[in-house]
């Protein structure tokens, strides 16, 4: 039996450039180059029939080793709560108030970029801290 070790993540959204350069700033991750023949993702896009332009886009990680994004436009909009979420690994090996400092901290960048707190989860003794967030079409991440 194979084992498949590649995945790529997909969102379905409104608008894909805007949600992808957000999760960029989120992750550190990069956009890749255009298609060959194309100096820019604008020309790329312009070159396609209007109803696909803006339907679809895409970051990577720039070390090659987490999984593909990509954002595709959907007609409907968003409605209930995710079935899959990313969790945003900002406390690995912290613990305690160190651990709700480097959440905090990273909650406010990301606040700053539009997204939205749900809340806080303060560590109860059987889990650590972490903090349910929304991106900026409202689909949910956790600061873990």
């Amino acid at each position: 039996m194979t084992s498949i070790r590649q995945f790529q993540v997909t969102f379905d959204c409104a608008e894909p450039e805007r949600v992808a350069r957000f999760w960029c700033e989120v992750l550190g991750y990069v956009v890749p180059p255009p298609p060959p023949g194309f100096a820019t993702w604008t020309e790329f896009d312009r070159s396609l029939p209007a109803e696909h332009q803006g339907a679809a886009f895409a970051c990577v990680d720039p070390t090659g080793v987490g999984p593909r994004l990509f954002f595709q436009r959907v007609p409907e909009g968003k409605v209930v709560k995710n079935r899959v979420h990313l969790d945003v690994r900002v406390g690995t090996g912290l613990t305690g108030e160190e651990r709700l400092a480097a959440l905090q901290a990273e909650r406010a960048r990301l606040e700053a970029l539009g997204a939205v707190c749900v809340q806080v989860l303060l560590a109860d003794g059987v889990n650590e801290s972490c903090i349910p967030m929304r991106d900026i079409e409202g689909n949910e991440f956790c600061l873990d």
